[in-house]
């Protein structure tokens, strides 16, 4: 099988943390693009689920109750006073 070189352009700390990762699977960032590529063509598309994630009813809840409370702009000593203006 012959092999083609192929040139990624990224974010270099994505790449640091991509390569760290995968060299603690024993893998190079060569080798997981092509695992990548190969699960691609397993399932006719991406190997995973893209899509924009949306806040649930309880998150639109917490945020405009945060708006409406003044106690929850800190700053806070501790996560423990932090939880207990949520509440």
């Amino acid at each position: 099988m012959t092999k083609e070189n192929l040139t990624l352009r990224m974010d270099s700390e994505l790449k640091a943390q991509a390569s760290e990762l995968f060299k603690e699977l024993g893998l190079d960032l060569s080798t997981a693009t092509g695992i990548f590529y190969r699960q691609a063509l397993r399932c006719h598309g991406l190997p995973f689920e893209v899509k924009i994630d949306e806040p649930n009813e309880t998150t639109y809840k917490a945020v405009e109750s945060a708006k409406n409370n003044e106690d929850l702009y800190g700053p806070f000593d501790s996560v423990k006073d932090l939880m207990s203006a949520l509440l």
